[in-house]
């Protein structure tokens, strides 16, 4: 990292039981910049050996429900009190590696263009040949170059536009990054995706049980982000959660109800979940068998995504707290 860079930028890290995953993360992590790794209650040793390895540990409390919005929080708060000249902060998870060259890359870009608030770059699967579901991660970490609507857990943001909106929300369970840009882009920010290597995730899914409560997380944070910022002209994640309602829920009411009534005939309306398959599969870049698997999965996807959504709404009818939902 440029010398002039290092006074002005920290990093943030955090993680729950990563294991060798953290090791790998924070040895990635570029020499002489301050480093806080915030712990979600891990039992595994991991902030023992954040701290020998140099970073500054903060750990959540208890009594609070981790979220990996409140760990960035905290992580901030640490990194701004032992840097009072911080501009820019690396949020990184403890399953991710940091590309060498991104942080003197994202800097460069934010440093020539003031009313961007965050940069991103590619996010890969460190083992996308492991799993199917490791693949559909890494496909789903692509995307084109320029401005963004939204960007993840890996991400430089500018301190002060961070502070200006309040930093996440700290009770989000899921969808906290997108949630934040929309507020960053209300406030006249600007997202931007770079064309350079960031970061490789290890997402460890081996398991369609995994893939499960993933996207059912994802139906959550689309039905939370909905709720949040739904209203004109925002529609932040409406088009997403109707989309779980209508495949996850009422299609499938519908269809039975055409089995019963009109059977044995009535349940062939059925087809119409194959069918919409096919018509995915037909479009869309990658080859067949990349578009055949992404349409499988998108299809029974719906379900997981509409149990998330019935999930958010039951938490919020009867005034529960939400918690984590984790994969891994």
């Amino acid at each position: 990292m440029a010398h002039s860079a290092e006074s002005t930028f920290g990093i943030v890290a955090i993680g729950r039981n990563e294991g060798d995953r953290l090791k790998r993360c924070l040895r990635s992590l570029p020499a002489g910049a301050p480093i806080v790794y915030v712990d979600s209650g891990s039992s595994d040793g991991s902030d023992q050996w954040a701290r020998g390895f140099g970073a500054e540990v903060v750990q959540l409390d208890l009594s609070t429900p981790f979220t990996a919005a409140r760990a960035r929080n905290a992580g901030f708060r640490r990194l701004s009190q032992l840097n009072r000249d911080l501009l820019w902060v690396q949020f990184v998870d403890g399953d991710c590696e940091l590309a060498s060259e991104w942080p003197d890359t994202a800097i460069s870009f934010l440093q020539g263009n003031a009313k961007v608030a965050a940069v991103f770059g590619r996010r890969r699967e460190r083992a996308p040949d492991r799993s199917v579901y490791n693949r559909l991660c890494d496909w789903e970490w692509d995307g084109p170059a320029g401005d963004s609507r939204a960007c993840g857990g890996d991400v430089m943001i500018r301190s002060t536009a961070f502070q200006e909106v309040g930093g996440y929300r700290d009770l989000l369970i899921a969808g906290e990054e997108p949630e934040l840009c929309v507020r960053l882009r209300a406030a006249g920010w600007r997202i931007v995706r770079l064309d350079a290597e960031m970061t490789w995730h290890d997402a460890a899914m081996t398991r369609f049980s995994q893939w499960w409560k993933r996207t059912l997380r994802s139906g959550y944070a689309f039905a939370e982000g909905a709720y949040l910022h739904g209203a004109p002209p925002e529609r932040h994640w409406v088009w997403e959660s109707r989309r779980a309602w209508i495949w996850g829920v009422f299609l499938p009411i519908l269809c039975v109800a055409a089995g019963i009534a009109l059977m044995p005939w009535g349940w062939v309306s059925f087809a119409i979940y194959p069918l919409q398959m096919i018509r995915q599969s037909s479009r869309g870049p990658g080859d067949f068998r990349e578009r055949a698997t992404k349409a499988f999965f998108q299809v029974i996807g719906r379900f997981p995504e509409a149990l998330g959504q019935l999930q958010f709404w039951r938490d919020r009818l009867f005034s529960r707290k939400s918690l984590l939902i984790e994969y891994k």
